[in-house]
């Protein structure tokens, strides 16, 4: 039965949000942090592999590379993820996508764990392909479906939930590649296997949960499932405005088809938009923070703390982002997206400055290395409270886009990291300072605040934009109006 307004219980939503995550984006920032701690052990088995099978003693130059193509590679299963997670949220649905996703996590895996006994460094690359499709599809998927499973005015707490969660698998990752728990010699094909535990808690509590309800009522057109799922999610009978808000949303797009990316790129109604959204999803990574994740050893080294301390330290760039993801989930509300995203870039510049100037003097004083890790876990603070905060999806064809670009960018960044901070020395986050001032630079310039706006109001800040040479502006709905909902709604 459909009612008016009556109050119930969240516990379900709540239940669902963490099952959802835990095989969600916990797993991109858990297969984030894990490739820190096995990295002198795998750099040894690579040159013990091609010792054994081809006579040939690697130079230290050629185990970095394929050591960074064993991290960065990641990245590019990640971009096909993202490419093929649009449609697979059509054909299966949002949590039946997540279940299957964990096909490609469980091979993965395997892979891992099998890797050493065969003695194939090339079985650790397709691991990290696949674990990179898995992460791709579920940072896609997951926002997806928290945004359509969560009443209206817990949506964005939901969809911010994902960062937390990245935040969390970082951490985890962290601990668990401690050298007094899976981070020694003899454990790290189980360390790079043990991503398979959180895939095995989703596919034991994910089922239990209900289906989008908009995707079930919107894209199946069953009206009894979707008030089925609405009330096990509210805890109460269903809304009738809640109800009658997705059958609006059916009505409007019935007979509409979803922008495809290239439609978005040609159509000038949402240019400044899907800009903006390029932007900031290359600056995020861009900006090297999530490949200080793969490479902390190397970051920490350059920085002068010791080999037995590094560990540690590590785990506080992991807390640091998590620190700075929460109170950017209490702040956000009342400072606006734009404010924090500008002030997260300008703050990692500063740090990236005085982390220049620090690394200069490091051999005049004895106290400087705890400067530089100090300026280290500053620039992960601020991008916490600043960037990480768009590392939210909503719909397929725009974020398709932004994804795309994410992933990309990540791949670069993983690839060239190691040969920066070798080659750079001192100036070594100079390049991703540079990026962090461009970007700040962009927002505030180009990106409108979008604290307490409609959707049509952050658009029509936009329209200023794409128009402001006086050219024709569309008065009506078209068929991308999808997509210009989707690029408004993330920024």
């Amino acid at each position: 039965m459909v009612q008016g307004a009556q109050k119930g219980s969240h516990l379900t939503l709540v239940l669902m949000v963490a099952s959802a995550a835990v095989g969600g984006t916990l797993q991109y920032g858990y297969n984030l942090a894990i490739m820190n701690a096995p990295t002198a052990f795998i750099q040894t088995f690579i040159n013990e592999t091609f010792l054994e099978r081809w006579d040939i003693q690697l130079e230290d130059y050629q185990v970095t590379v394929v050591w960074t193509i064993i991290v960065s590679i990641f990245s590019l299963g990640g971009f096909t993820g993202a490419l093929i997670a649009g449609p697979m949220t059509i054909h299966y649905g949002r949590k039946k996508c997540l279940l299957l996703n964990n096909l490609f996590l469980m091979s993965a895996a395997l892979l891992a764990l099998t890797s050493r006994a065969a003695k194939s460094f090339e079985m650790i690359i397709l691991s990290r392909v696949l674990t990179g499709i898995n992460a791709g599809i579920s940072m896609n998927v997951q926002p997806m479906y928290f945004g359509e499973s969560a009443p209206k005015r817990f949506r964005g707490a939901a969809s911010l939930s994902s960062a937390v969660f990245t935040a969390f698998g970082v951490v985890l990752g962290q601990v668990v590649g401690l050298r007094e728990v899976l981070g020694g010699e003899s454990c790290w094909q189980y360390l790079l296997a043990s991503n398979a535990i959180p895939g095995f808690i989703q596919l034991l509590t994910l089922p239990w949960f209900p289906e989008s309800p908009r995707y079930l009522l919107i894209d199946r057109g069953d009206e009894k499932a979707c008030i089925d799922a609405l009330r096990r999610l509210r805890g109460c009978e269903v809304h009738s405005s809640e109800l009658d808000e997705i059958l609006q949303e059916q009505a409007e797009i019935r007979g509409m088809k979803p922008s495809r990316p290239w439609e978005l790129l040609s159509d000038r109604s949402v240019r400044w938009q899907l800009i903006s959204v390029i932007v900031i999803s290359s600056a995020m990574q861009l900006c090297g923070n999530d490949s200080i994740y793969f490479y902390a050893s190397y970051v920490f080294k350059e920085a002068g703390i010791s080999e037995d301390q590094i560990q540690y330290a590590t785990i506080g760039t992991g807390t640091c982002e998590l620190t700075a993801t929460i109170m950017c989930n209490l702040l956000i509300e009342r400072k606006g997206r734009r404010f924090m995203l500008m002030g997260g870039f300008i703050l990692m510049t500063v740090w990236a400055v005085i982390f220049t100037v620090a690394l200069s003097f490091q051999s005049s004083f004895s106290w400087m290395p705890y400067l530089n890790m100090t300026c280290i876990f500053s620039y992960i603070l601020s991008f916490g409270m600043g960037p990480e905060i768009f590392k939210q999806t909503a719909r397929p064809a725009a974020y398709m886009i932004a994804g795309s670009m994410m992933w990309l960018n990540l791949f670069f960044v993983g690839m060239i990291f190691p040969f920066i901070m070798s080659g750079l020395s001192e100036f070594c986050l100079v390049p991703f300072g540079a990026t962090c001032l461009s970007s700040a630079l962009f927002v505030g310039f180009f990106l409108p605040e979008t604290k307490g706006k409609s959707l049509s109001a952050i658009t029509r800040e936009f329209q200023k934009l794409n128009f402001r040479d006086g050219g024709f502006q569309p008065q009506h709905q078209s068929q991308s109006y999808r997509g210009k909902e989707c690029l408004s709604t993330a920024l």
